[in-house]
């Protein structure tokens, strides 16, 4: 008789690859009994599926707690969710603690939560609601108040703030911070900071009570562009959820830059060492700002370097420039005179403002910008109109006081 083979010898079912080393394998629920510990965090999910709750801000840490392909999956979660639930420690073969129960997500039951749009499927239209920076207790503020008038600001907005160095680039976006913060509590306000320098983020942090979220030059590309990937996907669940949000990203150049180097590389070269692929994700990000017709919105102003004497930063500007829908535009000529905010009034203004004004107003505002219009046609200096501009604005309390005066005079 022909004998079988030795127990043994049995072929084995293969063994089931390990994921990364931060990955526990199996189900982490079903191999701890102890008392689970309570966390809270953004979701941060990966290519594979699987993901981890980022519990200290947007940066990974430690703490954070892993998320199984087959969690994600059950309760339909998405990158940028708010989760809320109980984790067990990590064990001796982990490095990060696992994610045993799902309680919240976005403050919400797990199953409304899977119930809701998805970003991509709302109805995008122009901004018709302004946000107001104009403050009637700050009637000091030229910022606000100029820009109110000349580049108004709606929700939904996709908004750049075009500067050369040295011309007040940060004053202007931290008045407009706080302009934001002010007069539009209902808003959810968001400042990335990308590749800036410590600072300058402790300075922002200091001026708003919003969120600012930041990676200073010191950091690695990657970690710029994963900080920007969270902030957006955490917009759009805001958003999905009928929030109005508004990122003030400061700036675009830099971001467009981290990509460069950090994304691999496609092979087509475009001037200035810039790849074609690595403008993508950017672009993606400031698309992304919209009016939704369903509710809700996402109004994005960034910030975008000019006559930085780099062909790269220029090549950066150009391909960015047609895909706003409202531009601030700073002048260093006038920062050069120690003329604050040096706003460019001519080259500044927003597409469809007749959407954000009513009649009347539209009519004054068109007819205060003829009279700035034919400054500069006179060949008058390039200040002229924004001092003009400034001087008749503080003799009134407010824009609307200012108009009014400016139709009956004609001016």
């Amino acid at each position: 008789a022909v004998r079988g083979p030795p127990a043994d010898r049995r072929r084995r079912r293969p063994v089931p690859r390990r994921g990364p080393q931060d990955a526990p394998a199996g189900r982490p629920e079903e191999a701890w009994t102890g008392e689970p510990v309570d966390v809270a965090g953004l979701l941060d999910l990966r290519d594979e599926g699987y993901g981890f709750l980022r519990t200290k801000g947007y940066l990974p840490s430690k703490d954070d707690s892993y998320v199984s392909v087959k969690q994600v999956r059950q309760f339909g979660l998405r990158k940028g969710d708010h989760v809320t639930g109980a984790s067990r420690p990590a064990n001796r073969n982990e490095k990060n603690p696992a994610l045993l129960r799902i309680d919240l997500v976005n403050e919400k039951d797990p199953e409304e939560a899977r119930r809701r749009p998805r970003f991509e499927d709302l109805t995008p239209l122009f901004p018709d609601e302004r946000l107001r920076l104009e403050s009637p207790t700050d009637p000091g503020n030229m910022t606000a108040r100029i820009v109110d008038l000349v580049a108004p600001i709606g929700k939904g907005q996709r908004g750049m703030i075009v500067s050369p160095p040295k011309a007040g680039k940060t004053t202007v976006v931290k008045q407009i911070v706080r302009s934001i913060e002010a007069n539009n509590p209902e808003v959810h306000l968001m400042v990335l900071l990308v590749d800036e320098r410590p600072e300058e983020v402790t300075d922002m942090r200091r001026s708003t009570n919003g969120e600012v979220v930041a990676s200073t030059f010191d950091r690695p590309s990657e970690e710029h562009t994963a900080l920007a990937e969270l902030v957006i996907e955490r917009a759009k669940r805001l958003v999905e959820d009928g929030r109005d949000v508004v990122i003030v990203l400061d700036g675009i150049t830099r971001l467009a830059r981290a990509y460069n180097l950090a994304a691999p590389a496609t092979g087509r070269i475009m001037s200035g060492g810039v790849d074609s692929g690595a403008l993508y994700p950017p672009k993606k990000f400031f698309g992304a700002a919209r009016n939704i017709e369903e509710g809700g919105s996402l109004t994005i102003l960034a910030t975008a370097l000019v006559d930085t004497g780099s062909r790269m930063d220029e090549v950066i500007f150009e391909e960015f420039k047609g895909t706003g829908n409202m531009e601030l535009r700073l002048d260093r000529r006038l920062a050069e005179r120690r003329i604050y905010p040096a706003i460019d009034v001519d080259a500044s203004s927003t597409r469809h403002e007749e959407l954000l004004f009513d009649r009347r107003q539209l009519q004054q505002v068109w007819r205060v910008r003829r009279a700035l219009n034919a400054l500069s046609s006179e060949g008058a200096s390039p200040s002229a109109a924004l001092e003009r501009l400034m001087d008749g604005m503080k003799q009134f309390g407010s824009n609307e006081e200012f108009l009014s005066e400016a139709a009956k005079t004609g001016a």
